[in-house]
């Protein structure tokens, strides 16, 4: 029911661990269960063994201490030591002149007057034999009395159970070890079937990845569990809801892809005959070059905004591909600053980045850097500075050393992006709190996004925070991995990993996003 906690153990555990720990906690139940049992019947059978034996013994002893104990010439130590016993011998005789049994002891301490009442009673007044186990000073002794024939008395034999105790404790620790083997072979078993029961999940993990990615021809491999009654249904079902979804963005794609290509011509035609509009301005009434001057401002939108659509589609459909280049970074930098600003805009390296060399796709890198800067102008009167820094990406287990990067920083002292919005900018048609705004030439939502795309597709990603001095602003942040020139092996397998997914695509400018 909802609103009641579940009773999960070893819930901050893996999956893989709850399994493992399950198994060998199960096993050790077991086990213990075995040696418990195994314990109480090899004591019990001991017990069982020592009884009949001292039964037996105590049976014959008793007929030949019969006839000879109470005379006056028989010694009672010296006849207790010719019997075969390994307890200890007494015995009990009604002495009719005192009227009550005279006891014969080798041991006063386990002798005839230490033994239990109820057991006297019976060997004594019901003349039968019984055998009897009782504590005495924390020790359990077992106690065996028989009548003795032909006079009013009874033989009784003390024997200590010490040596059974210890036979017990010496396999104690065999025992235990064979709880321990026990329980990590159950513990090893449930490592094996976590194994084998997770690896499905594990592979739909792996796919699921590569789908955010845009590998959508990713698919787990069926083959190896069609003899699976179970997972094959599972494999199968996953495999076939991946390409309904591929099969419904291809045609999303297409539709937009021909819905682009189709305004395009229509396009042509309004933006010449705009422009034989705009010659003729200055003949034209007041109010009709007002409409004029809307009218050419929409339609510049409306073309960014189908230029920028077909942009989208083509990541959509993966038919994109990476020029790589040896690019000086810094200088590469500077110079398209100079390029895009209408106004100087200061650019600050770190000193050792100077004269680095890496690779990456040059365009794509101006055409992010060109977005960030059209959207500081659009919606914080411009940017102030270009940072270009150096940084390591720590890995995940810690171990091994982080990847270097370096990051082109555009600053703004605009009034900032609120921490809510900072993800969603990069979002498709997302222009952050203006929205809604039509007064002043706001883009059309998709600058940010596609250079989101352009940084992903060369291994790097894009962001915005707020301004490290505290100031009133943003940075809108481009980082990238820096594969040197100098290493053509690190760049051979950057340059595999990039270009095996897209194919060739010429990019045109993007307008930029609000943030």
């Amino acid at each position: 029911m909802a609103g009641q906690s579940r009773f999960r153990p070893f819930a901050g555990a893996g999956l893989r661990a709850r399994i493992t720990m399950t198994f060998g906690m199960g096993a050790l139940l077991v086990s213990l269960l075995l040696v418990g049992t195994t314990a109480v019947l090899i004591r019990r059978n001991l017990l069982d063994q020592r009884e009949q034996v001292v039964a037996e013994r105590v049976s014959v002893n008793a007929g030949l201490v019969a006839d000879k104990i109470g005379r006056p010439e028989v010694d009672a130590q010296t006849l207790f030591g010719s019997l075969a016993t390994a307890g200890k011998p007494s015995v009990l005789v009604w002495d009719t002149d005192s009227g009550e049994y005279l006891p014969f002891s080798v041991d006063t301490r386990l002798g005839a007057t230490s033994l239990p009442k109820a057991l006297t009673r019976r060997v004594l007044r019901e003349r039968r034999s019984s055998v009897m186990r009782y504590e005495q000073r924390g020790e359990v002794l077992l106690a065996v009395g028989v009548p003795i024939s032909g006079q009013d008395g009874g033989y009784f034999e003390v024997n200590q159970l010490a040596d059974i105790d210890r036979s017990l404790s010496n396999l104690t620790i065999p025992l235990f070890a064979a709880v321990a083997i026990t329980t990590g072979i159950g513990a090893a078993l449930g490592w094996y079937a976590s194994k084998r029961v997770l690896r499905p999940l594990a592979d739909i993990s792996e796919v699921a990845t590569d789908i955010a990615e845009g590998r959508l021809d990713a698919r787990l491999a069926y083959s190896e569990w069609a003899d699976d009654p179970d997972l094959a249904p599972i494999v199968a079902s996953f495999n076939g809801m991946v390409s309904e979804m591929q099969a419904r963005i291809d045609r999303d794609a297409r539709f937009a892809s021909d819905v682009s290509h189709e305004l395009r011509s229509p396009l042509t035609t309004f933006n010449a005959s705009v422009e034989v509009l705009r010659n003729a301005r200055d003949d034209l009434p007041e109010r009709a070059q007002l409409a004029l001057d809307l009218l050419g401002s929409d339609l510049e939108r409306f073309t960014q905004l189908v230029e920028d659509l077909l942009e989208i589609s083509r990541f959509d459909a993966g038919a994109v591909r990476l020029e790589i280049d040896d690019v000086a970074i810094v200088e590469t930098v500077r110079m398209a600053v100079h390029t895009l600003s209408p106004t100087p805009i200061p650019v600050e390296a770190d000193p050792e980045l100077e004269g680095l060399i890496i690779l990456c796709d040059k365009r794509r890198l101006v055409r992010v850097l060109a977005n960030f800067l059209d959207n500081a102008a659009k919606y914080a009167d411009g940017a102030t500075r270009v940072l270009v820094e150096h940084a390591t990406t720590a890995h995940d287990d810690g171990d091994e050393p982080g990847e270097r990067t370096v990051r082109i920083i555009v600053e703004d002292a605009g009034p900032g992006v609120v921490e809510a919005e900072r993800e969603k900018i990069f979002d498709r048609f997302n222009r952050g709190g203006q929205g809604g705004s039509r007064g002043r030439d706001l883009g059309v939502g998709l600058g940010l996004a596609l250079a989101a795309e352009h940084a992903r597709l060369q291994g790097g990603s894009v962001w915005v925070e707020g301004r490290s001095d505290g100031a009133s602003g943003s940075w809108f942040v481009l980082e990238l991995p820096v594969v040197e020139a100098s290493e053509p092996s690190e760049g051979e397998v950057f340059l595999d990993e990039v270009t095996a997914e897209h194919m060739a695509l010429q990019i045109p400018a993007e307008e930029g996003t609000a943030s």
